[in-house]
């Protein structure tokens, strides 16, 4: 994902103060306006500290580190920084889970029981997924979550809202991984100048 961001960076102009395989320490963010963190669960944390040592905004792309969510926003406030936060940065994701949650709201909740499959690389650390969990915290009903690990599929998630007599069924899938650098760039543009800890909601339904 860092290859990715960067390589879309440099096709938008912008230009790049640092490409960090491990960031240890805030002079390594000087110069730079804003950081994009996509790394692993064990990491993230300490990253995003350090960026708010540095002052420096962040965007944060890793997941599998939200048992540790509250504590970090809660930090973020108090230290009056910045950071845009997403378990995914597909525009098309997000919008599958709004999407999801007002079915639900509108389907009765007796008769379609809900269920979500996400399919990833076998790669994938964490399951279920980041959007999984987001899309189920969404629906404010206990959804049944399947997680299937397999070859290099880079992100799909489906939710099923099963009747007796009918179904819907809603289905987003990812074709190119490139897709979740371009919506961090998105959300580093729009986090630009703001303080405080914000979602993929708040840049797609919030004010501009």
């Amino acid at each position: 994902m860092g290859t990715a961001v960067a390589a879309l960076s440099r096709e938008a102009g912008w230009t790049i103060a640092a490409e960090i395989v491990r960031l240890e320490r805030p002079e390594q963010l000087a110069g730079a306006d804003i950081a994009i963190e996509f790394t692993t669960p064990s990491a993230a944390v300490g990253n995003i500290g350090i960026c708010l040592d540095a002052d420096c905004p962040v965007v944060v792309g890793s997941t599998g580190w939200y048992e540790q969510l509250p504590a970090v926003c809660a930090s973020v406030i108090a230290r009056r920084g910045a950071m845009f936060w997403a378990p995914n940065f597909s525009i098309g994701a997000n919008v599958l889970a709004m999407l999801a949650a007002n079915a639900r709201r509108a389907l009765p909740l007796s008769q379609f029981p809900a269920a979500i499959v996400e399919t990833h690389h076998a790669a994938k650390r964490d399951a279920p997924s980041g959007t999984a969990l987001s899309i189920a915290k969404g629906l404010e009903v206990g959804a049944t979550i399947t997680s299937l690990r397999i070859g290099h599929v880079p992100g799909t998630h489906e939710v099923i809202f099963d009747g007796a007599f009918e179904q819907v069924r809603l289905e987003h899938v990812v074709r190119d991984r490139r897709v979740f650098a371009q919506g961090a760039l998105m959300a580093a543009t729009w986090l630009v100048g703001r303080r405080g800890v914000f979602t993929m909601r708040d840049m797609l339904e919030g004010p501009s």
